[in-house]
């Protein structure tokens, strides 16, 4: 199998992902480096750790501003998760997206030879392909989006939107996490660019070029997450927390700091609980862990301050001098702090309004104790949702944007009997464990490695 060369940004699940695959596989990360410097002479940064060889470039602040912040992350984030209401289309922030992919691509160039895969990442990325080729690169190239893909109405808001889609028309195979992000996608092909699809094969013909354009569900490092539970940090955690819970149940989220994650609306829901049961107040403990993340966008610094707006009032209400019924953490732990918290908690709370997959949903079910596992409340809008929902016998799926039936979900869950989390539990094990991030990986290079 030939070498692979990842190509992506330094994002949240995506990384753990990618650093898994090139541990089996071999070859080189490439991506920015997540810091600022004016100093444009395109020096690269090498570093090998764990058999992994990560090259890494600085960004300037203006590149940052108008690339990273701007296009990626307040145009095409928001676009993607279908807040159209908060995305902003800036000529000169597309303009910085499309100059500094230019730049990723004239970085990259001397780390390809000639036998190797590349495999761009995600939607910080999806001109590389194109720029790759325009410099003479035949290698086979492909692309994952870790995102969802918009409904074809929403996506033609975005000005340009053709021209974006015709870049990704570039690669030789396109990845989506889930069949219906794979059927928005080739709707707009169908219908915007009047391609030819093969619906069968996921083949897309396009001006001579023939893409293969199929779902592949990303999937958690079983094995790796697996042994973080039988860690020291893992039972320290696991211990710390019920220890702080007192007896109570304990309900826990694990979320970036983000508006796609339904954080506010997950608390709305809580609230809606302790309302209707108030009684059941001092049974139940919610833990939230949001770490910030791209703290310079305005519509971050807005859900964060809504957050604890509302995590305050429901506590200001409810709290007694000797119980507070939700913590909110505003900072990250470790895999194996985490795999602690999941094990300690009996209701795993994921519920956002819009995801790609969610991993922090398979990392629960997989820190599960078989013998009395948790229940997983999950959002029908995640993209792990067909995976875990399996069949209404697996995770409670529930509609984030009614707080009525988060309520009634927490209930469910509370009162679930002992042989019915067993028995849910146990067929969403089976799909964590063999769908996992290694199977993800040899599904696409292998479909990406045949010509």
């Amino acid at each position: 199998m030939p070498k692979a060369r990842g190509v992506a940004g330094a994002q949240g699940g995506l990384a753990g992902a990618l650093n898994a695959a090139l541990k089996d596989r071999g070859g080189v990360w490439f991506g920015w480096s997540g810091q600022e410097s004016e100093d444009r002479t395109g020096n690269m940064d090498l570093q090998r750790n764990e058999g992994v060889t990560t090259a890494t470039i600085d960004l300037s602040s203006r590149d940052v501003g108008e690339y990273y912040n701007g296009y990626a992350n307040s145009t095409l984030w928001p676009l993607f998760h279908y807040r159209i209401d908060l995305a902003r289309f800036e000529q000169k922030t597309g303009e910085g997206y499309e100059r500094v992919n230019d730049r990723f691509a004239e970085s990259v160039m001397p780390l390809i030879e000639d036998s190797d895969l590349v495999w761009v990442h995600d939607y910080h990325l999806i001109p590389l392909g194109e720029r790759l080729r325009a410099r003479g690169v035949e290698n086979r190239i492909g692309f994952f989006l870790h995102t969802p893909w918009p409904p074809t109405r929403l996506l033609t808001s975005l000005p340009f939107h053709e021209r974006l889609v015709r870049t990704m028309l570039a690669y030789d195979v396109i990845g989506f996490q889930t069949e219906e992000w794979l059927s928005s996608f080739v709707h707009y092909c169908e219908n915007e660019l009047g391609a030819e699809v093969d619906h069968d094969s996921g083949q897309i013909d396009f001006e001579g070029r023939t893409v293969t354009a199929r779902a592949y569900p990303i999937g958690i490092d079983w094995d790796h997450f697996s042994a973080q539970g039988e860690t020291d940090e893992a039972k320290a955690a696991q211990e710390r927390f019920l220890a702080s819970i007192r007896g109570r149940t304990g309900m826990i989220g694990v979320d970036r700091l983000d508006y796609s994650k339904g954080l506010p609306e997950r608390i709305d829901g809580i609230g809606r609980f302790f309302d209707e049961y108030p009684e059941r107040t001092r049974d139940v403990v919610f833990v939230q862990i949001a770490p910030p993340s791209r703290e310079d966008v305005e519509s971050y610094q807005q859900i964060r301050e809504l957050l604890e707006q509302k995590t305050g009032q429901i506590n200001g209400a409810r709290s007694e001098v000797d119980m507070v019924p939700i913590r909110y953490a505003n900072r990250g732990y470790s895999h194996a702090e985490l795999f602690g918290f999941f094990r300690a908690s009996k209701i795993g709370l994921v519920t956002p309004l819009r995801d790609g997959m969610n991993l922090v949903a398979k990392e629960y079910v997989a820190a599960q104790d078989p013998d009395d596992p948790g229940v997983l409340i999950l959002s029908e809008f995640a993209g792990a949702a067909h995976q875990l929902g399996c069949g209404g016998k697996g995770a409670v799926l529930v509609n984030p944007h009614s707080p009525d039936g988060m309520a009634s979900a927490i209930g469910k869950a509370l009162d679930m009997p002992l042989a019915e989390r067993k028995n849910r539990h146990q067929k969403m094990i089976a799909t964590v464990r063999d769908d996992n991030v290694q199977d993800w990986t040899t599904r696409f290079c292998n479909d990406l490695a045949a010509e």
